[in-house]
Order: structure tokens, then C-alpha cells, then sequence
């Protein structure tokens, strides 16, 4: 939401010489190869012309300058055979750049896609060998930091001047982003990727609900008539998977209900016209107030455990550690900010079923490389909700009726 290739190897080495290792799995980001069942905790770790015709003039006359008779061609009268070429070459003009702005639009829903898919490969491999939720979280709101500082600094974007009242009112959308962000790890942490993001499917629930609560909504009867697949499909799922974990359940619905409360929020500030700023302007302050927030509260709650001297401590690669923590934040970082170019450019009704059916890549993704467990009622429900949250994006997108 779219070279050289980069193969990672899917090990981080624990505990030195007696203990069994708990390594990462082959992780191939560009090709996306999945390993054999007989090699996931054994390979190293390595990085390893026409446009003189588009602007030809209708010829002028040569009489005077020839000694020998010759045809007179006649002066056209009016400018219109002018004004229709300059009409077609416009036209080329237009067809060029719509072509070109889809391309565009097309290549960028392919970054959102793929960098979320490495997000979560990447983000449960460390979450599974590293059990800091916080932690992961405030190295992911750093790394976004950094690369904010870095688009600002060298004019990537424009940056903003921002006044005390804005940044007031953008607190309580950082505060909502970031426990939205942190409930997430908590939930890959806990559970399969496949479950996590099929329980993140209820989030149309979310947003009706809040929605008629804080912005006055009202959801017409097939808004509703669309959550029941949700609701129902989800309820299928939980009952038949088999990494259910009742923490990571309700982490997952308590990003669900954060990040719901973020998107109404931002209405709610982006309506406020003498506040307004561009989307990805907001997310960038955003990004930055999160880093400020989670920062102490990690060091509070789960205290300095990224030095290469405790990782190595309880048996890990501080190396392998590193590298995938580093690619799992700046892929965090890239497909959320692509999603905001994505926003600048299409509608919103767009924009929500596009991220449909970038929920079903990730969860297809993510059970094929991780090799997940999945029974056929199990993939029943997840497919009912997905389905409903397609069903939602459509009808959500029906303009009611004028009388």
C-alpha cells in the first residue's frame, strides 16, 4: 500500500553450544521463497517522433519568392484546423499523464502491500524470540522518527510550523496511535499473524460504533447488514484456532478500538479548518509525539534490555536481532506512509477496500511462510469476515438516496 535481492536468513542463534535455538526463519523479502520444513532453524544468517508532427504548423505560401507558376493553394480562413490538432495533442497530453498518474497509483499499492507483508514476517520473528512489546514498539516510533527528521531535513517534504494549539490537539491522536501500535505487537507477540489480523478485520465495527457515538453517524441498514459476516466470521475463527490466546485476542480488539478512535479523531482535527494539515504532515508529528510517549514507559516497564550484552545474555544473535528489528521499523514506517499517499490520491471508499484486500495477502502470506496450522472452518470464518469487510467498503461507499 508496492534490484538486488536481499535474502535473510531465518535464524537467530540462542543460547550458545547446550541449549536448542529458537532461530528465525529463511526469509527471502523480494522473492518471498518459502523454506523446507527441514531448513528453517539451520542456515546462517547472511544479507546476502512523433512530436515534430504533433507540432507541425499548416505550411505558408511561397508566391513572390518562386519565378515559375505554380498552384495556389488557398489561405485557410479561420484557425480551426489549428485548433483541432492543438485539440488532439492536448488530448495525447492528457491520455499520457492519466496513464502515467495510474502507473504511479498502481506501483504504490504495490510498495502498501509488500511492506506490510514484511512488517509482520519480520516484526513476529523478532516479537517471537524477543517478548518486549513496548520495547519493539518504541524501536519502531525511532526508527520513524529518524527517517521524519531525515525528509525534513534534506526538503524530501515540507516541513511544518506547527503552533502550540495544534500540537495540543494532536496529543490525543498520538496517544490513540500509539497504544493502537503497541496492542498490535502485544497480539503478533501472542498469536498467529493469520489470527491477529483476522480479529483486526472487526475494525468497520469499531468505526460504526464510534462514529455514531462522537461524530453524530447514523449507519444506514445495510452498513449493519454488512457487520453480521464480520462479527460472525470472526467469532468462527476464534472458535477453531489453534494458536487462540486470550490476551492476544483482546490486544488485537483493543487496537481495533484505538485505532478506530485515532481515524475519528482525525476528523474531527482535519475538520477544524484553521488546524488542518496534510495527512502525511499529520503523521509524521504523529510518529514523532508517539516516540516521545512510548519511550519512557518502555524503559519504565520493561527496563533496557536491547544491549548487545543482554541479548547475548539470554542466548540471542544481538546481530540477527538488530538487522530484522531495524527492517521490521522502517518497513512499519514506509507502508503507513505510503497509506497516506495512497489517501491523497484515491477516495476514501477506495482506500478501504484496497486495505480489504491487503488483508487477505497478508494473511495468505503470512500462513504460507510461517507455516500455520489452519483447519477448514477455521478458514471458513476468516474468508466470511473478510468478506463482510469488503461488503462494508462497498456499501459504505453508496451515497444515501435524496428525497
Amino acid at each position: 500500500m508496492q534490484s538486488n535481492a536481499l535474502s535473510c536468513s531465518s535464524s537467530i542463534s540462542i543460547k550458545k553450544s547446550t541449549r536448542v535455538s529458537t532461530p528465525f526463519y529463511r526469509f527471502n523479502p523480494i522473492s518471498l521463497s518459502f523454506p523446507s520444513r527441514s531448513h528453517l532453524f539451520t542456515s546462517p544468517y547472511a544479507i546476502s517522433h512523433s512530436s515534430s508532427s504533433s507540432t507541425r504548423f499548416p505550411s505558408t505560401s511561397l508566391k513572390g519568392w518562386l519565378t515559375t507558376p505554380s498552384p495556389v493553394v488557398p489561405e485557410p480562413e479561420s484557425d480551426d484546423g489549428f485548433q483541432l490538432h492543438a485539440a488532439k495533442n492536448a488530448g495525447e497530453i492528457e491520455t499520457s499523464a492519466s496513464l502515467s498518474n495510474t502507473l504511479q497509483l498502481a506501483f504504490l499499492f504495490v510498495l502498501w502491500f509488500l511492506f506490510n507483508i514484511y512488517f509482520n514476517i519480520y516484526n513476529k520473528q523478532v516479537l517471537k524470540v524477543y517478548p518486549f512489546p513496548i520495547t519493539v514498539s518504541t524501536v519502531q516510533f525511532a526508527v520513524g522518527t529518524l527517517l521524519v527528521i531525515i525528509m525534513w531535513t534534506f526538503n524530501l517534504y515540507k516541513r511544518p510550523k506547527i503552533s502550540g494549539a495544534q500540537l495540543a490537539a494532536i496529543l490525543p491522536l498520538a496517544l490513540v496511535h500509539t497504544l493502537g501500535n503497541l496492542f498490535t505487537n502485544l497480539s503478533l507477540g501472542k498469536v498467529s499473524v493469520s489470527f491477529t489480523h483476522t480479529v483486526k478485520a472487526m475494525e468497520p465495527f469499531f468505526s460504526v460504533v464510534l462514529s455514531a457515538m462522537f461524530l453524530g453517524e447514523t449507519p444506514t441498514p445495510l452498513i449493519v447488514i454488512s457487520l453480521l459476516p464480520i462479527v460472525g466470521g470472526i467469532a468462527l475463527a476464534s472458535m477453531t484456532e489453534v494458536s487462540f490466546n486470550w490476551i492476544g485476542f483482546w490486544s488485537a480488539m483493543a487496537s481495533n478500538l484505538t485505532n478506530q478512535s485515532r481515524n475519528v479523531l482525525s476528523k474531527k482535527f482535519m475538520a477544524k479548518k484553521e488546524e488542518s494539515l496534510d495527512n502525511i504532515t499529520l503523521f509524521s508529528i504523529i510518529t514523532i509525539m508517539s516516540f516521545i510517549l512510548c519511550a519512557p514507559v518502555s524503559v519504565l516497564m520493561e527496563g533496557i534490555k536491547v544491549t548487545p550484552a543482554y541479548l547475548q545474555s539470554v542466548g540471542l544473535d544481538a546481530r540477527e536481532v538488530y538487522i530484522r528489528s531495524l527492517l521490521a521499523a522502517i518497513c512499519f514506517h514506509a507502508y503507513q506512509q505510503v497509506s497516506y499517499m495512497i489517501l491523497q490520491r484515491v477516495s476514501p471508499v477506495t482506500h478501504s477496500v484496497a486495505n480489504s484486500v491487503k488483508r487477505v495477502v497478508v494473511i495468505v502470506a503470512s500462513v504460507l511462510f510461517f507455516r500455520t496450522p489452519v483447519s477448514p472452518i477455521n478458514s471458513l470464518g476468516t474468508g466470511i469476515a473478510l468478506a463482510g469487510v469488503f461488503l462494508y467498503s462497498r456499501v459504505k461507499g453508496l451515497k444515501p438516496k435524496t428525497t
